[in-house]
């Protein structure tokens, strides 16, 4: 395959979906790799690092004509669609990118009318075969981590704990709502540093995985029975289990110096983890990272990209977490990459075999037509004969409730 790879627009996005070492590994494997000029720069590769491994470098509008495979990090979206650069799309082409087709998926029907063929990365079924192309698992690592950093840079005091001649310092507090990908990697990250930590997820299989990072696993009085769902996601909870559940939280929040917050639904509101009654129990100085600004927030206070004081608590909810590690971030983010580009061309070419639970799953747009079962209904569609058979995707974080209104996962 030609493989073009697009620099990111976004306000606050620095990553770049191929690395030099992916383009060498793909271009190992017999594929031809265009990169837009400057694509690698924010994300710390420059130009000549990929020319160095075989790949040429572009502007975006021949890289976008010239490919047959187009990967992003944000794929295009109705406005971007409309530019000059992008009016080369069309049936030819492959593109393969982020494309948020549950939260946005009039995209979906814009990528339909070039009739280009479409694979959303967020859709990866969340399976061992797909393990190695788990994009959303991938970076929901970075976001783990960078949240631990920084609530600490923003908390007036150290975090480990210190014996001194000046008496004995005691660590900070950090507790942890959820245990996902990303709250996992928090513990891990916040233990490092050697806070006291504290986390929580309803599922009762997620108490062992806390426990054997160091933590401390908060259990609460609640029925947990049914709260496992398909794949080992969370379960939806009633209005009663999730009032009791934020009352037999508030004091461990109230003891807190930083909170994680990390339940996100994907194309539904954030869960409500964190009251404002429990914020304001909290110490002055305190901070709150809520990892689900984007679709709402954990807290009915969190703004996206903004920082709120309220009653001397600071709550924040960035947006770019895996732009804080650009390189990083990229480097996995390239892995995942290679991997799927592999499992669509395993001879070298492309076979988009509609049998394969990986491509069926992960296939947006095909033919002209949105063809995603999940993102079909969000649209009011009905499902087109040989449709194909990928189920909605699992959540990128393991939910510590998923009582939302209007859907759950």
């Amino acid at each position: 395959m030609r493989i073009g790879v697009l620099s990111e627009r976004g306000e606050r996005e620095r990553r770049v979906a191929l690395s030099p070492d992916g383009a060498r590994r793909l271009g190992d494997s017999g594929h031809v790799i265009v990169v837009e000029k400057g694509a690698g720069e924010n994300a710390g590769f420059r130009d000549d690092e990929y020319l160095h491994v075989g790949a040429s470098v572009a502007t975006r509008a021949e890289v976008i004509e010239a490919a047959g495979a187009v990967v992003g990090i944000d794929g295009p979206d109705e406005a971007a669609l409309s530019e000059p650069e992008w009016s080369a799309l069309g049936s030819d082409h492959l593109v393969v990118a982020l494309h948020d087709p549950l939260g946005q998926p009039e995209r979906a029907t814009a990528l339909a009318a070039t009739g280009a063929t479409t694979l959303s990365l967020e859709l990866v079924p969340r399976t061992t075969r797909a393990q190695s192309m788990d994009v959303l698992s991938s970076m929901a690592t970075v976001a783990g981590y960078e949240a631990v950093l920084l609530g600490a840079s923003r908390i007036p005091k150290m975090i480990p704990m210190l014996m001194t001649a000046a008496g004995t310092v005691p660590p900070a507090r950090f507790l942890v709502l959820g245990a996902g990908v990303a709250g996992l990697q928090a513990i891990a990250s916040a233990r490092r540093l050697g806070a006291v930590v504290e986390a929580y997820d309803i599922r009762p299989a997620a108490q062992e995985q806390i426990r054997s990072l160091g933590a401390r696993a908060v259990e609460l009085e609640l029925d947990t029975a049914d709260s496992e769902g398909a794949g080992g996601y969370a379960a939806e909870q009633t209005d009663e289990q999730n009032r009791r559940q934020l009352e037999l939280l508030a004091p461990y929040v109230a003891e807190a110096d930083v909170v994680i917050t990390t339940a996100a639904v994907p194309g539904a509101t954030s869960p409500e983890l964190v009251t404002p009654s429990m914020i304001e129990a909290m110490r002055p100085g305190s901070v709150v990272v809520d990892l689900a600004a984007e679709r709402g927030g954990n807290t009915r206070l969190t703004r996206p990209d903004a920082e709120v004081d309220h009653a001397g608590v600071l709550i924040l909810g960035p947006t770019d977490l895996t732009s804080r590690a650009p390189t990083t971030a990229s480097q996995m983010f390239s892995t995942n990459v290679v991997s799927l580009l592999r499992h669509l061309a395993p001879d070298g070419e492309l076979a988009l075999d509609l049998d394969d639970e990986i491509i069926a799953g992960t296939v947006l747009t095909l033919d002209g037509d949105v063809r995603h079962p999940a993102v079909r209904e969000r649209l009011g569609l009905a499902d087109p004969a040989g449709a194909t058979s990928g189920a909605a995707p699992s959540p990128a974080e393991s939910t510590v409730s998923t009582s939302i209104e209007g859907e759950s996962p």
